[in-house]
């Protein structure tokens, strides 16, 4: 039997290379990113299927569950970084933050919500990258930060809802990333983790199966 994937943020940076570790492993894959070319691209390299949208469009997450209606493993991916260069609270825009939390909160419970009932019938998995700035005081991090911490609180109380499921919250760490590199500069991103070694340790992860909770991946 077949493993199925669905990962959103797909077409570049750890979910990129999340989709190619998984099909390197032989998992079937449903990718979905905003980026269209760049997400065909990935799909026709990893012989996967393509669906670009935006994951924060009701139509886009309903074609993301029919279109996965074996699932076993729910990647929730895809981010937003906020406002650039990054401000403090006090100086927050209230509208770019309730975007933040669309994109980084309701949108992975929106998912979630609706290709749950596939994932109980395999057993499956789902997992939501976070970050350390959910935990740690970083300045200018404060918008990004608060999403994350919101959604390692959704993870932590669907694994105590859904127990037939593994439900994991990942702390990837600092990436060479185009995110990481609009936060800090390209220069001082060039010196952080390469995603596939990242996503060479959310494989291990997913293979194993450990129990539900926050798992640090560097």
């Amino acid at each position: 039997m077949t493993n199925t994937a669905l990962i959103t943020g797909a077409s570049r940076g750890l979910g990129l290379a999340l989709a190619r570790s998984l099909a390197d492993a032989g998992w079937s894959l449903v990718l979905t990113a905003r980026g269209h070319d760049d997400l065909e691209r990935a799909a026709a390299e990893l012989g996967a299927t393509a669906l670009p949208g935006d994951v924060t469009d009701p139509a886009h997450v309903e074609r993301l569950s029919l279109a996965v209606p074996e699932l076993d493993l729910l990647v929730n991916n895809a981010s937003a970084l906020g406002v650039t260069p990054l401000p403090p609270l006090a100086s927050y825009p209230l509208e770019a933050f309730k975007l933040l939390l669309e994109t980084n909160v309701t949108a992975p419970l929106a998912l979630t919500q609706a290709v749950l009932p596939a994932l109980r019938a395999r057993r499956g998995a789902v997992v939501n990258v976070t970050s350390d700035a959910a935990t740690g005081a970083y300045p200018g991090w404060g918008g990004y930060g608060a999403t994350k911490a919101a959604l390692e609180q959704l993870s932590n109380v669907l694994a105590a809802e859904e127990p037939e499921l593994a439900v994991w919250w990942t702390d990837p760490g600092e990436m060479n990333t185009r995110m990481l590199a609009d936060a800090v500069g390209v220069e001082e991103a060039a010196g952080a983790a390469d995603p596939a070694k990242v996503a060479a340790a959310l494989r291990d992860l997913v293979r194993s199966r450990p129990a539900s909770g926050r798992v640090s991946l560097q």
